[in-house]
């Protein structure tokens, strides 16, 4: 396996090469084109997303193109537009910061800017690609796809322009964040071979120019979104950090019968500019705000709703028309268009995730207004899932405790006044929504009751595990089959048993002359039933046989060192990892020094900063930034001092096996709140 994979990546590497030196006929550059290569950025991506009650945290790359001299990166939406973290590679192997400008969903473009400032006094200027025209691209064009495919370094691939419309098939193939990308994108289809990475990537004609920013593989077919929307969307989002729409509520089809000109009203939103402007499913649109529309196929539908989205709002529009073969006119004044949904938030103490309405978002949900907080996802484990009834996605909460909430901070507002100074869960009352119903639950927010494990007394101990004399180990050790015993199968150091020289192999048959009665795998627990009857303190005599020697040896039992599950504890809400304090048996196991000191991680949430930043469960944490951990309060004081500093980094050095490790852990302040 490491054969081929290392075979792969030698090929991989050599097709780049004969890619970029033109020792290949079939892969010569131009040095319009070479040129591009080096405007090719690879994103690292570390994004946010709202799933399972908790705001999930990922790692991804992909690929973006740099379009100015002052650091601009255009790449997909889909890429970074949840980014809370962009790191971007260029060329030449440096690495810089980058900040989100802005992001649409509707063209999944995003657009970044590179902190140049980072980048030190004698760096070199940035090379820089520059937008071809993509309404001049015509089917056979050659064509070379750019990016980082598999997070790799920068590629290139050649191939032809396929199609100039590429369209998804269905309205409903290719949605982002609620927004169904078909609307708007006519894909520039082309055979240049794109991997999962290349999203974001430029789509380059034979002249060096962007003609498309690659976005999706359709079968053996890559899709790139056309220079000319990309360069338009581009511009907006770094002007406004979004793209302004105007919405009409319109919605339409090709004409099913091609005997006139026009597009086919297939539907209008209640309440919509639409409705009220007296337009009807039926209805044939010939013209809006003086320009010539028509559409026969599925392809010419996204530049109708280019022009609809493009107007502003709040400015009349005049539509000219059909209604049963008799001409119409319509004036329609477009409202502003809102994103799908917007922005999920977590809510750790309900155990929820959850968003505001946006008027798209209200409309789907055919509510008559936006107020209310809708619930989008929820915690299986968490309080709101735990209520009777319980908290379901798509719920709306209407009240806390009596008091309105009408946007997402209403309810996080409430949520502190109620938990303030709290240390156990708070009841409160909340009318929800569902579909047309209105019920009310007990949802019990703030902090988790304390697990009431009560400390086990001090037992003696003797510090040996032992196993079973069976009836077959009695035969195989050559003692008669009526043995009754253990064996001794292990002595921890510094033990009442060490100290006394018991021994690994030794056989012990009698406690103070009681027989031990063991010899079914099912009597593991009769010798420390035994022991257990003692005090600490307590001198015994054990009989049995070492070499086939008969002893009797005196030991005194010790107090028992505490097991794991008494020892002090504690979750780290912002990291989201629990940890525990070193045991005797840790140490022992580990083959750890007993002095050793360091805290053993017992629980790393998936998709959180600590699983983000490589910690594992079983992890020994040594140190803290430089500070060393030996206890609980120890490490709480030490990370409340660094949550209050909010470091744009903090560092654990941890143990793993035999290997010792440095692991970053970058939280996002401004998500955490």
């Amino acid at each position: 396996m490491a054969f081929t994979r290392f075979l792969f990546f030698t090929l991989l590497a050599h097709t780049f090469n004969l890619l970029l030196t033109g020792e290949h006929s079939n892969f010569s550059l131009t040095d319009e084109v070479r040129g591009v290569y080096q405007a090719i950025v690879r994103i690292e991506v570390v994004s946010e997303k709202g799933s399972g009650g908790r705001m999930m945290k990922a790692r991804s790359t992909g690929s973006g193109v740099i379009i100015s001299k002052d650091g601009l990166v255009l790449t997909n939406h889909h890429v970074a537009g949840k980014a809370s973290r962009l790191t971007c590679r260029l060329h030449n192997g440096d690495e810089l910061m980058a900040d989100l400008l802005g992001a649409d969903a509707m063209t999944d473009l995003a657009l970044l800017r590179l902190r140049l400032n980072e980048n030190g006094s004698d760096s070199k200027p940035l090379k820089i690609a520059e937008f071809g025209n993509s309404q001049k691209v015509k089917v056979g064009d050659t064509c070379f796809a750019m990016g980082s495919p598999a997070g790799l370094s920068q590629s290139v691939t050649k191939g032809i322009i396929s199609n100039v419309a590429l369209i998804s098939a269905g309205s409903q193939s290719f949605r982002l964040d609620g927004e169904n990308v078909g609307e708007l994108v006519r894909w520039l289809g082309h055979d240049a071979v794109i991997y999962p990475g290349n999203s974001g990537g430029p789509l380059v004609d034979r002249f060096g120019k962007i003609i498309g920013i690659n976005e999706v593989g359709i079968g053996s077919l890559g899709g790139a979104i056309p220079s000319n929307l990309a360069k338009s969307v581009a511009k907006k989002l770094e002007s406004q950090g979004y793209v302004s729409r105007s919405w009409i509520g319109l919605e339409c089809q090709p004409l099913i019968e091609n005997k006139t000109s026009g597009i086919l009203v297939s539907g209008v939103i209640s309440g919509s500019p639409a409705e009220k402007a007296g337009i009807m499913a039926g209805d044939l649109i010939t013209q809006y705000d003086q320009k010539k529309v028509s559409a026969t196929i599925p392809e010419d539908i996204p530049i109708f709703n280019q022009l609809v989205y493009s107007k502003p709002a709040n400015k009349e529009v005049k539509v000219l028309g059909l209604r049963d073969g008799l001409k119409k006119e319509w004036k329609i004044t477009p409202t502003h268009r809102e994103p799908a949904y917007a922005k999920e938030k977590e809510l750790k103490s309900w155990g929820l995730t959850i968003r505001n309405f946006t008027l798209m978002s209200s409309l789907e949900a055919q509510r008559n207004k936006k107020t209310g907080v809708q619930v989008h996802s929820t915690n299986r484990g968490g309080p709101s899932a735990s209520a009777k009834p319980s908290l379901v996605p798509g719920d709306v909460i209407l009240e806390v405790n009596g008091t309105p909430i009408d946007h997402t901070k209403d309810l996080i507002e409430a949520t502190r006044k109620l938990t303030r100074g709290k240390r156990e869960p708070v009841p409160v009352i909340v009318r929800f929504e569902r579909n047309l119903a209105q019920l009310l639950t007990v949802v019990k927010i703030g902090p988790e009751a304390e697990e009431n494990q009560p400390v086990q007394a001090w037992k003696p101990w003797l510090g040996v595990s032992t196993q079973v004399i069976t009836r077959d180990l009695s035969s195989a050790l050559g003692l008669p089959r009526t043995t009754r015993g253990v064996r001794v199968a292990q002595v921890f150091p510094e033990s009442p048993a060490e100290q006394s020289e018991l021994q690994c192999d030794d056989l012990l048959f009698r406690i103070d002359g009681q027989v031990i009665q063991s010899y079914r795998v099912e009597d593991a627990e009769v010798f420390g039933n035994m022991l257990k009857q003692y005090k600490i303190n307590s001198t015994i005599t054990l009989s049995g046989q070492r070499n086939g020697e008969a002893f009797d040896l005196q030991v005194t039992l010790n107090k028992r060192p505490e097991p794991p599950n008494e020892l002090p504890k504690y979750e780290e809400e912002t990291f989201e990892f629990a940890l525990r304090e070193l045991s005797f048996g840790d140490r022992v196991n580990r083959r750890l020094d007993l002095n050793q000191s360091g805290l053993v991680i017992e629980n790393v949430e998936p998709a959180g900063w600590g699983a983000l930043g490589g910690l594992r469960q079983g992890d020994l944490l040594l140190r803290v930034e430089k500070n060393s951990v030996d206890s609980v309060d120890g490490f709480e004081k030490i990370m409340n001092r660094l949550i209050t500093q909010r470091k744009k980094s903090v560092v654990f050095f941890i143990r793993r096996g035999i290997h010792t490790l440095f692991l970053e852990l970058e939280p996002d302040w401004d998500q955490e709140g």
